[in-house]
């Protein structure tokens, strides 16, 4: 498995940065960009491609409405450029709220919108011809009765590094997992339970697995959690350190959307904590935070973080590694995120 860790939103980005250079010395294979509505994420990974000489980077994750499709492809070949071919293009298609609320834009076909923009990203860098594309979502060049009349199909000016940038596809829907399987490079699953990964989407993801083409090759799979390794970490003293999870779980489970419009709600009915998912969504739209927190469930946090002895998160990455997870995403908790990553590869290379 490679190992992973997302760049936050919050904090110190240059320390950020200088410790990525640091920590692709000690085995990080990877690196995501978080986005959301704050700083934009391309910027950067321009930053990140100029400290850093082997991690790949990548955007985890833009959103397939605030940019065009068009833009979308020049930003990730500009990025693949200034990296030396180190970039991953991690797409989703975030929420209503978000997309509604701070970009102006309708929610709509989020599934279709998504698998047309990979399509026209995969044209735009081979530039084999102009880009015209006419889907459900994306009419490129602009229909004949709109605008000025004046558009025409144009090519990318520059040749890109890679005619082939890998995509990542963050989808939690049945639709958008089973595309994901079929067209995308790897899927970036959330808050992933690895024993029961695939009773939650591996029905969606195996029928999507089915049309996919050979040609694309294996589907990665991200998934991971918070890492604190130490044989101290028992009883109260892992909860303590799981528990710093409970506030970020109950954000997405209880605020993420409105009642019946929750991804991250079904995900943890899903897992069976159906009650626990009305509850926390109950609590979190009343504004009780702390309260919605306290009801996030101890065994979902224990199963779905690498928090624990020696022992413990050996046991857990062989069951992320027998879930078919190719990618481990971590978040060092404590001092030395140096050292936890090297103990964590050493434990990888070890399975």
């Amino acid at each position: 498995m490679k190992l992973a860790m997302m760049i936050n939103y919050v904090g110190d980005f240059p320390a950020s940065a200088q410790q990525v250079a640091e920590l692709e010395k000690v085995g990080l294979d990877m690196v995501w960009v978080a986005e959301a509505y704050s700083f934009d994420a391309f910027s950067q990974i321009g930053y990140l491609a100029a400290v850093t000489k082997t991690v790949q980077i990548g955007t985890g994750i833009v959103n397939v409405y605030s940019r065009t499709p068009a833009l979308m492809a020049m930003s990730a070949a500009g990025c693949d450029y200034v990296s030396g071919g180190r970039f991953v293009l991690g797409l989703g298609a975030s929420g209503a709220q978000v997309i509604e609320g701070f970009h102006g834009m309708p929610y709509d076909k989020p599934m279709q919108r998504t698998r047309e923009y990979i399509e026209v990203c995969r044209e735009v860098w081979k530039r084999e011809k102009p880009l015209e594309f006419h889907g459900k979502t994306v009419d490129v060049p602009l229909p004949a009765g709109q605008g000025l009349g004046l558009g025409k199909p144009l090519k990318l000016i520059n040749h890109p590094v890679r005619k082939e940038i890998p995509i990542w596809w963050a989808s939690v829907k049945d639709k958008s997992v089973e595309s994901t399987g079929e067209i995308a490079d790897g899927w970036m699953p959330i808050f992933v339970w690895p024993e029961k990964m695939m009773s939650v989407w591996g029905d969606a993801l195996n029928r999507g697995l089915a049309k996919r083409s050979p040609a694309l090759g294996a589907l990665d799979i991200q998934a991971g959690g918070m890492l604190a390794i130490d044989d101290s970490l028992v009883g109260d003293d892992q909860q303590k350190v799981l528990d710093f999870a409970r506030p970020s779980t109950a954000l997405y489970v209880g605020g993420m959307g409105a009642r019946g419009k929750n991804f991250y709600n079904d995900i943890c009915k899903a897992y069976g904590f159906e009650q626990e998912a009305v509850e926390i969504q109950d609590l979190y739209l009343d504004g009780k935070k702390d309260e919605a927190a306290k009801m996030v469930p101890h065994e979902w946090l224990l199963n779905s973080h690498l928090v624990g002895s020696r022992g413990f998160v050996k046991d857990r990455l062989a069951a992320y590694k027998e879930a078919g997870v190719t990618v481990l995403q971590v978040n060092p908790i404590g001092p030395n995120a140096l050292q936890q990553v090297e103990l964590l590869r050493s434990l990888i290379d070890e399975l």
